[in-house]
């Protein structure tokens, strides 16, 4: 627990690992008590979405954006100003060093729907690479949250090596 009753990351992932458990339970609830636990759980989602919107009105947002737990409750309620494809350059920018370390680089290609594309290059054996993949994949979902998945895009094709013809021969002007 952080001070003045404050939650610290630890302590928010599991509130919203308890939420997701209440929720399934509630969703299990047959009849009308169901039908108005999960009206209840949306009108709530709705006023806390128009008071966090009210939020944005009166402060700068970018500090807010800093925060992993707003950021996601921006996307939650569809008003965090910056586009996924964004947050996703952001994300693979603060992983570039580290991904360095390990012989890998990533690149966003881009963003078919839900689904980001994803150009990775790893040095290494497979397993290492692997690692890698889903580091990069965990940071991409964490930084655009509304995105389903991530996808590896093909390799690009290596152009085939030109060799001039005249080259195949001698300086004398006969085979070589």
């Amino acid at each position: 627990m952080a001070d003045c009753g404050r939650l610290d990351g630890p302590a928010v992932e599991q509130r919203l690992a308890r939420l997701d458990e209440l929720l399934e339970r509630v969703e299990t609830v047959p009849g009308p008590t169901r039908e108005a636990a999960v009206a209840a759980i949306q009108v709530l989602t709705e006023v806390y979405g128009e008071a966090l919107a009210r939020v944005l009105d009166l402060v700068a947002p970018q500090p807010l954006l800093e925060d992993e737990l707003i950021g996601h409750l921006l996307v939650l309620h569809d008003l965090h100003p910056e586009p996924p494809e964004r947050r996703a350059v952001r994300a693979l920018e603060a992983l570039r060093p580290a991904l360095a370390e390990r012989g890998a680089r990533a690149e966003l290609v881009g963003i078919e729907g839900t689904v980001a594309e994803l150009r990775l290059t790893a040095k290494g054996c497979g397993s290492s690479a692997g690692g890698v993949e889903e580091a990069v994949r965990e940071a991409l979902l964490a930084a655009a949250p509304e995105l389903t998945g991530v996808r590896l895009a093909p390799a690009p094709a290596t152009p085939p090596a030109f060799v001039p013809v005249d080259s195949l021969f001698s300086r004398s002007g006969g085979p070589a």
